[in-house]
């Protein structure tokens, strides 16, 4: 992430939120809670230098080479604005739209990343991405996961006309959604797939910041004497974001 500039501009602030899952569970209280969203987005504009947008921003969404998902106009639109404006947008692809390819960085100017991604900014090293495949859980998603990366995979799924595909998938995505929702609030920290996962990252080299979104558990857990584990929880109840001022990490909920 060259683009950053090495020291925040006074008074700018780097943003960062996760796990919107838009369309779901259904239009209405979708369409409410994308409302929500563009809200935050005004909210935090003002003073934002970047805006992280860390995976499963949509319960599910595929790219055909000509067509991509109905809906959520608001959001992109109001992304496309923030953009235009010179605010850096950068999006990282989640298990929900793990499938997203060129749409947003050629009609929005975002660059999607699907690996995690290390800064440093102000002196501080941060390590964020959406935190899917990582750590010693989620056996059974590694496994689908490295099926649905599969160029091949992929090649033959957009075959399948979007009628028939995106009801598929739809169905597929809730059922991961609602697996991983019954989890919350019943997690251990030591049994934490993150935070091991963290715990371990640190032992090789230190950052300052690890800030990951996936798990729906809003945390701030300590990794070392200088070093902090973020998750961004959702905005399906929660509506935690994460803000750096150039010093300090919070994490925070807007109340909207």
């Amino acid at each position: 992430m060259t683009w950053l500039p090495e020291r925040l501009p006074e008074g700018k602030r780097l943003y960062f939120a996760s796990d919107f899952h838009l369309g779901a569970p259904d239009k209405e209280k979708s369409r409410e809670r994308e409302r929500r969203i563009v809200r935050w987005l005004d909210a935090v504009a003002p003073d934002a230098q970047a805006i992280f947008l860390m995976g499963d921003l949509f319960d599910f969404w595929f790219e055909y080479r000509h067509v991509v998902p109905k809906g959520f106009i608001r959001l992109q639109g109001k992304l496309a604005q923030l953009a235009d404006s010179g605010i850096q947008i950068v999006f990282f692809t989640g298990n929900h739209d793990m499938w997203m390819f060129d749409y947003f960085s050629d009609e929005l100017g975002i660059p999607v990343y699907k690996d995690p991604k290390e800064f440093t900014i102000n002196g501080k090293k941060f390590l964020i991405g959406h935190g899917d495949g990582l750590g010693p859980g989620d056996a059974v998603y590694k496994i689908l996961k490295k099926i649905f990366a599969n160029r091949t995979c992929q090649l033959l799924f957009g075959f399948l006309h979007p009628f028939m595909g995106m009801g598929i998938a739809n169905a597929w995505s809730s059922r991961s959604r609602l697996h991983n929702n019954k989890k919350e609030g019943m997690v251990a920290v030591e049994s934490e797939w993150l935070y091991t996962w963290c715990k371990e990252q640190e032992a090789k080299e230190h950052r300052n910041f690890y800030i990951f979104g996936h798990r729906h558990l809003p945390l701030d857990l300590p990794v070392g004497p200088e070093s902090r584990y973020l998750n961004l929880g959702e905005w399906l109840n929660h509506f935690t974001y994460a803000v750096f001022d150039g010093e300090n990490m919070a994490l925070k909920t807007f109340e909207g």
